[in-house]
C-alpha cells in the first residue's frame, strides 16, 4: 500500500450518516471536521458477489463526496451474505423478517469495506467476519422488530443493540460488524497521510 506523508493540516470528512460510525471514529480519538453522506445509488449490479458489491459501493461512495487540496474524506459500506444473497438495509419489518428468519440457526458473513480519499487517490480494504445466529423463535423475531433496532442496519439488525441475544458466536472483527473495523481503518487514514495517535510530524 502507497504511504503519503503525514500532513498536520488535514481535516477528516465521515462520508456516512451513520451514528454508529461517529461513535467508532471517537474511539481513535477522531472527530471529523464535517459529515457529509454521498447519495448514491445503492441496488447491487446483477449477479454480483457480496465482497465485490460492498467494495464497489463504498469506492463509489468516497469518489462522490467532493473534498477540499486540504482534507480526506472517510466512507465505509457494510453488507449481510448469506451466501451469495446480498442482504441490505430491509425496506420495511416485514423484509426484515424475512432476513432474520433466513439467518435463523444458521452462520453468515458481514462484510465492511472502508475507502479513504486524498485528492484524486482512493485506499480501500474490506474485512470479512463470520457470525453465528441462534435459531430464532416467531416470538424473539417479533420482539426484535418492535424495539425499531432493525431500521438502517444491513441485514436487518445490530450486533450491539439488542440482537445481541441472538449472536453466540462471531469470527473476526466485532467493530467491522457495527460498520467500521477500527485498525484497518486507521491503517487507511494513515496512508492517506492524516495524522492518527499523536503523529504530526
Amino acid at each position: 500500500m502507497t504511504v503519503m506523508p503525514v500532513n498536520a493540516g488535514l481535516r477528516l470528512i465521515l462520508g456516512s450518516g451513520s451514528p454508529r460510525r461517529l461513535e467508532l471514529l471517537a474511539q481513535l480519538g477522531l472527530t471529523p471536521s464535517d459529515v457529509r453522506p454521498p447519495d448514491i445509488d445503492e441496488d447491487p449490479h446483477r449477479a454480483e458477489l457480496p465482497r465485490d458489491y460492498v467494495n464497489r459501493i463504498a469506492r463509489e461512495k468516497a469518489e462522490a463526496v467532493v473534498i477540499a487540496d486540504d482534507e480526506v474524506v472517510l466512507c465505509a459500506d457494510t453488507t449481510v451474505a448469506l451466501g451469495r444473497r446480498i442482504m441490505g438495509k430491509p425496506a420495511d419489518a416485514a423484509e426484515a423478517a424475512t432476513f432474520l428468519h433466513a439467518m435463523s440457526g444458521r452462520r453468515h458473513k458481514v462484510i465492511t469495506s472502508v475507502a479513504v480519499k486524498r485528492g484524486d487517490r482512493v485506499w480501500c480494504k474490506d474485512v470479512q467476519t463470520t457470525v453465528s445466529m441462534k435459531r430464532l423463535s416467531n416470538a424473539e423475531v417479533n420482539w426484535y422488530l418492535g424495539t425499531g433496532d432493525w431500521q438502517g442496519k444491513a441485514g436487518g439488525y445490530g450486533i450491539q443493540g439488542p440482537a445481541s441475544a441472538f449472536i453466540p458466536w462471531i469470527n473476526g472483527s466485532f467493530h467491522a460488524v457495527m460498520g467500521l473495523p477500527l485498525p484497518e481503518t486507521a491503517g487507511l487514514l494513515t496512508a492517506a497521510g492524516f495524522p492518527l495517535f499523536g503523529d504530526a510530524s
